[in-house]
């Protein structure tokens, strides 16, 4: 059984969703991000980068175990041990590919960005506000233009691409976001959102999450404790 150290966060919904989908048997272990758990010597021996989400498979390569860190790398190794959301073909698999790399590169730290100065920041910059919320708002365009010529973000086959996406669209008020604007992705939204695996991945650990209120939550994720030097 898989362990899947992690979070309802968007990077953690995406491995969550991922495994879902492709029925393998998994645990998930608790990272309560709020309360520094993220920072205990245990955890960092599989995740030294301090993020969620981390993988443990215990039937890795070769039959050895094996620990992952980074979505997008756990994403890629869940598609290469199941044969499943990423072509065989070459085109194929470059085209989902550079939507990954698109949604980790600029989706994912973008709107991480956008939720940062519009809802956590102590202090309201309206020039960061401004800029990410922009940002946001370009994406999204991207995305809806993709969306207007091709059923899934890959090409015509739901893949990796789209469950690396999707969780990060689902806090589109919080980013700015006026659906309106955007009805293609609209469209495909909806539709991954009321597939089956993805409606249970999303839940799995949503229930310890919490409003960030607490002043102790908010320094160990944004404050000195996120850049001591372990």
């Amino acid at each position: 059984m898989i362990e899947v150290y992690s979070w309802a966060t968007p990077n953690g919904h995406k491995v969550h969703i991922m495994l879902e989908e492709c029925g393998l048997p998994y645990r998930a272990v608790a990272v309560d991000i709020g309360a520094g758990e993220q920072f205990e010597p245990g955890f960092l021996a599989i995740s030294p980068n301090n993020k969620i989400p981390a993988i443990v498979d215990p039937d890795g390569p070769g039959g050895e175990p094996i620990s992952l860190f980074e979505s997008g790398a756990i994403l890629l190794y869940l598609a290469a041990k199941t044969g499943r959301f990423l072509p065989d073909d070459l085109r194929g698999k470059y085209e989902v590919l550079q939507w990954l790399m698109f949604q980790m590169g600029g989706v994912g730290p973008m709107l991480g960005q956008a939720h940062h100065f519009r809802i956590y920041a102590p202090e309201k910059i309206p020039y960061a506000i401004e800029r990410y919320t922009n940002e946001a708002r370009r994406l999204y365009g991207v995305l809806d233009r993709r969306l207007a010529k091709s059923r899934y973000l890959g090409g015509g086959d739901y893949s990796i691409a789209d469950i690396a996406v999707f969780p990060w669209l689902r806090s589109w008020k919080n980013q700015g976001i006026d659906w309106a604007d955007y009805p293609h992705l609209k469209g495909w939204f909806d539709e991954i959102a009321h597939r089956p695996a993805v409606m249970r991945g999303v839940e799995v650990l949503a229930d310890r999450r919490k409003p960030l209120v607490d002043d102790k939550a908010r320094e160990t994720l944004f404050g000195a404790t996120q850049y001591r030097r372990r």
